[in-house]
Order: C-alpha cells, then sequence, then structure tokens
C-alpha cells in the first residue's frame, strides 16, 4: 500500500503560481508512475500531468503545456507540481495518484490517490 498527501495548494491571483507536492508513505513512490488530476465542481475529474517512474518521461494535458512542470525526487519519495500563469479555470481539487501504468492518463489507471489540495485563483 502507498499512502500519498498532497499539499500546496491556496489562493492565488490569475498569473501567479503555486508549487504542488506529493509525499508518499509506505511503500516507495519509485515504484509507480505518478499523475495529478483535478476535478472542478459539477465538473468530470481531468488528467493534468504525468511522470513515469524514472522521471525521464513527463505528460501533460494541452490546457497546461508550458505553464505546469511536474517533478519527481525519488530519494525524497515526491512528486511535484510546479504551476505558473495560473487561470481562473485552473480552479479546482488537485489529486496525485500512483499507478502501474506508465503514460495512462485515464483515472482508473491509477490505484493509489490523495485526499485533495485546493487550487483556487481569483481573475
Amino acid at each position: 500500500q502507498v499512502q500519498l498527501v498532497e499539499s500546496g495548494g491556496g489562493l492565488v491571483q490569475a498569473g501567479g503560481s503555486l508549487r504542488l507536492s506529493c509525499a508518499a508513505s509506505g511503500r516507495t513512490l519509485s515504484n509507480y508512475a505518478v499523475g495529478w488530476f483535478r476535478q472542478a465542481p459539477e465538473k468530470e475529474r481531468e488528467f493534468v500531468a504525468g511522470i513515469n517512474w524514472s522521471g525521464v518521461s513527463t505528460y501533460y494535458v494541452d490546457s497546461v503545456k508550458g505553464r505546469f512542470t511536474i517533478s519527481r525526487d525519488n530519494a525524497k519519495n515526491t512528486v511535484d507540481l510546479q504551476m505558473n500563469s495560473l487561470k481562473p479555470e485552473d480552479t479546482a481539487l488537485y489529486y496525485c495518484a500512483g499507478g502501474q501504468t506508465s503514460g495512462s492518463t485515464d483515472y482508473w489507471n491509477y490505484d493509489y490517490w490523495g485526499q485533495g489540495t485546493q487550487v483556487t485563483v481569483s481573475s
């Protein structure tokens, strides 16, 4: 079992930045691909960014390319999401998730989930 805890969310003005962190306990996170997802009220859960177990491969939804960067530190058992140039439409509850399928944008391919951290971007 892997327990995931997100942190770093908050309220920021449009154009600002936040850095989300996903910390793992239990099994080492280096065995898993990790994805960040988000869910806004009355909307479906959406894939945001993912990274393979080694950190060599990263992938993003088109709407965040060039603004968000996912990275991992396997020695620290953490995966971060740097979010720059934030927009009001980025407002959502952000989740990190771990799974065995690298490159997947589908939430059902991830086995372990955190509780989420709220990101609110004001206009």
